[in-house]
């Protein structure tokens, strides 16, 4: 393995990606498949990609990725922020391209608790007169 590893941890509803950057070809491995394989759209993958695009550094790094919770669409922006977060330690002077497309800012929206007496966070039981 090469000498040099950036890393970052990105986070999105329930998806929780650990991201290690390596100098390479621009090969992405999800939870040790190719993420072509992994991930079931190629949206999810541009998605992935973006911050490489931004910075201007496709094919400079490989990505290697342990990613866990949620769906793919949640895994997939867990990753793009790790990813992001990574070329922060590569080069602090991304920041403005990155903070500009909000990249580095963290997705809030999580999914609702589930309240007592329903049947999910705010689906109630039909109503019935008799």
């Amino acid at each position: 393995m090469a000498d040099v590893v950036y890393s970052g941890t990105g986070r999105r509803k329930n998806s929780v990606a650990r991201v290690r950057l390596v100098p390479g070809s621009g090969k992405i491995t999800m939870n040790g498949k190719d993420a072509s394989e992994y991930m079931p759209f190629n949206t999810l993958i541009q998605d992935i990609n973006q911050p490489f695009d931004l910075t201007e550094t496709k094919g400079q790094y490989d990505v290697l990725v342990n990613v866990n919770g949620g769906g793919f669409t949640g895994q997939a922006g867990a990753t793009r922020h790790g990813i992001s977060r990574a070329l922060l330690t590569v080069d602090p002077d991304f920041r403005a391209v990155l903070k500009k497309a909000g990249m580095l800012t963290r997705d809030p929206r999580m999914k609702e608790r589930k309240k007592p007496g329903l049947k999910k966070a705010r689906k109630a039981s039909q109503f019935s007169k008799r």
